[in-house]
C-alpha cells in the first residue's frame, strides 16, 4: 500500500479495500501539527496506521518540517521509535 499527501486537505493518505486510513496535520509555520490519525475499523492491528505514520513523519522531515505529535497514536509511535523523537 502506498501513501499519499493530500496537501489540500492537510492529511497523509492510505487507500485500503475497507475504506482510507488518514494522519491528519495542521501546519503553523516550519512545523506540522499530527493531530488525528483514523485507520477503517475492518484494518485495525495490521500495521498500516504505522506505516501511514511512519511515511508522513519520513516525508515532513524531508521537506524540513518539524514535527509535533499531538494524536495519541503519533505519540505512542513516536515513543516506540525513538528514531522520530527529535
Amino acid at each position: 500500500m502506498s501513501v499519499t499527501h493530500n496537501a489540500p486537505l492537510g492529511r497523509y493518505e492510505i487507500e485500503t479495500e475497507h475504506g482510507l486510513a488518514v494522519a491528519v496535520y495542521t501546519q503553523q509555520g516550519d512545523r506540522l501539527i499530527f493531530t488525528h490519525t483514523e485507520v477503517p475499523p475492518a484494518d485495525e492491528g495490521k500495521g498500516i496506521g504505522s506505516q501511514l505514520v511512519r511515511a508522513a513523519l519520513d516525508d515532513a522531515r524531508q521537506r524540513g518540517f518539524k514535527i509535533v505529535p499531538a494524536c495519541s497514536f503519533v505519540v505512542d509511535f513516536v515513543r516506540r521509535h525513538p528514531e522520530y523523537a527529535a
